[in-house]
């Protein structure tokens, strides 16, 4: 038994323990926004509490799954372990929204070096035939998150200083990041690589200015929007002139370009799409149309998080027998399957079946998510491993992202093209979410709108979740490797 695999079990507690700061961090914040909000004001600045996370922790995926390639894994997820936990205790000292917002900043970014990397760890610890099940693992750690996590921000809410909702990260990155520095073994590297600095530089602002885009485009498209797609366009073009020249470049052309890793990359961008268009419009429809309880609304969505980790499961338990694209095939078909559920509610159907859409496409996207991020980890050495990993959880973020614009922009068409041409206002539908719909005048009609509304949009969902299909179609079989040494 070598050390390495002598320590394998004590890593994997530690990379689940860093996954898990970064994936309840999202569900927490989401409950104690509000009461944060009421004490910093400038109320204009709410989501971007939310979307400067996601851009900083989108745009420097890649930079860090590169730099784990060069420099090797310990260090890369050890600084950002160390920014993640920088950036909890001052967001736990925001005196303002903008400072909260810079804080966030830095946040996501210390989470764009900690997932991709993490997950790098576990391809160079476990071969292909034996990673599913510490996938399976990671993806429980997700669903469990999204459960506890508004839970634990009710609890610190009530009984805390909200600060706590950030400073809870401290203990628990402490002991990842300790876990790592003692236990985490891996081969000195030798490398000597020039860093594509600027293309780094270009490919961060490229990314960040479209995030900024799409997310000032979710609810009307603004001359802020436009100018942010101005800049992206300019640093993209500026990004590829950079990386055709460089010695090193950050995204190598010859990697994103594998015909296994670029249709994976796309299916599970399109997945996330889909998933997007789920985890925020379902709860509406069943709070709005169908009329139920909040709680009936976070049933039906809490069938996605068993499902993913059910499929999770399943596939980590089956690649030896089936293969991996066979799996990925079967969850592109899946996705599509649970959507379509949803164009056939009506105002009078039941939750079941909104809850039974929802079920099959976490169960779809489980089977697919993990399939596709191994093969992809397959497809490639040990010494482009980091690169090709962080390219596949930067097309799940950029899906995500992707999806809420598009998605948002047709509800946000919807509503204000009702058929008896009266707009459907934001504080209609917020009465509608808050219980108080009897009060606003015409709560029927608004029903009714945003019934065609949610339609159209489950419509769109239902197309993106079909081009799944052909985008698996085209992965092709990728061999696993064998198994890890033996431990004695």
């Amino acid at each position: 038994m070598t050390e390495r695999t002598s320590h394998r079990g004590l890593v994997v507690v530690a990379i689940m323990a860093s996954m898990a700061m970064i994936a309840i961090e999202a569900t927490i914040v989401s409950t104690a926004m509000p009461q944060i909000a009421a004490q910093l004001g400038q109320i204009n600045l709410y989501s971007w509490v939310f979307s400067a996370f996601l851009l900083t922790q989108t745009a420097t995926t890649v930079v860090f799954g590169k730099l784990a390639d060069i420099y090797g894994r310990k260090p890369m997820i050890l600084i950002g372990i160390a920014i993640f936990l920088l950036a909890s205790v001052l967001a736990g000292f925001a005196w303002s929204m903008p400072s909260m917002i810079a804080f966030r900043l830095l946040q996501g970014a210390g989470a764009g070096a900690i997932q991709p990397v993490a997950m790098t760890v576990v391809a160079d610890l476990f071969p292909g035939n034996q990673r599913g099940k510490v996938q399976g693992y990671l993806a429980s750690v997700w669903a469990l998150s999204a459960v506890v996590g508004p839970l634990l921000g009710s609890l610190i809410i009530h009984n805390l200083p909200w600060a706590w909702v950030f400073w809870i990260n401290v203990p628990v990155g402490l002991f990842a990041a300790s876990t790592f520095f003692l236990f985490l073994r891996e081969e000195k590297r030798t490398r000597v690589v020039s860093i594509d600095v600027l293309g780094a530089s270009l490919f961060a602002v490229s990314i960040s200015a479209l995030m900024i885009a799409l997310t000032e485009m979710e609810s009307a498209i603004s001359g802020q929007a436009i100018g942010a797609l101005a800049i992206f366009a300019a640093a993209l073009g500026a990004f590829i002139w950079q990386e055709r020249r460089a010695e090193a470049p950050m995204i190598a052309p010859d990697l994103w370009l594998k015909r296994p890793i670029a249709f994976a990359n796309l299916t599970v961008f399109f997945a996330s799409m889909a998933i997007m268009g789920l985890t925020t419009f379902l709860p509406m429809y069943v709070q709005t149309v169908l009329n139920r309880s909040p709680l009936v609304a976070g049933f039906a969505l809490t069938m996605l998080l068993l499902g993913w980790p059910c499929g999770a499961t399943i596939a980590s338990r089956q690649f030896t027998r089936f293969g991996l694209r066979p799996l990925m095939v079967a969850g592109s078909l899946l996705i599509p399957f649970g959507t379509f559920l949803f164009i056939l509610l009506r105002p009078t159907s039941s939750a079941v079946l909104a809850g039974a859409g929802s079920l099959i496409m976490g169960f779809g996207m489980g089977l697919l998510n993990i399939s596709a991020l191994i093969l992809t980890q397959e497809s490639v050495g040990a010494n482009e491993r980091g690169s090709a990993t962080a390219s596949n959880v930067f097309s799940r973020n950029l899906g995500s992202t992707l999806g809420a614009a598009v998605l948002g922009a047709v509800l946000t068409y919807g509503l204000a093209h009702v058929a008896n041409g009266q707009a459907i206002t934001p504080e209609q539908i917020r009465a509608l979410l808050n219980g108080t719909g009897a009060a606003i005048s015409g709560v029927e009609e608004v029903r009714h709108a945003l019934q065609h509304a949610l339609h159209a949009t489950f419509i769109a969902m239902l197309l993106i979740a079909v081009l799944i299909i052909p985008a698996c179609l085209a992965v092709p079989s990728t061999q696993l490797h064998g198994p890890a040494p033996q431990e004695a």
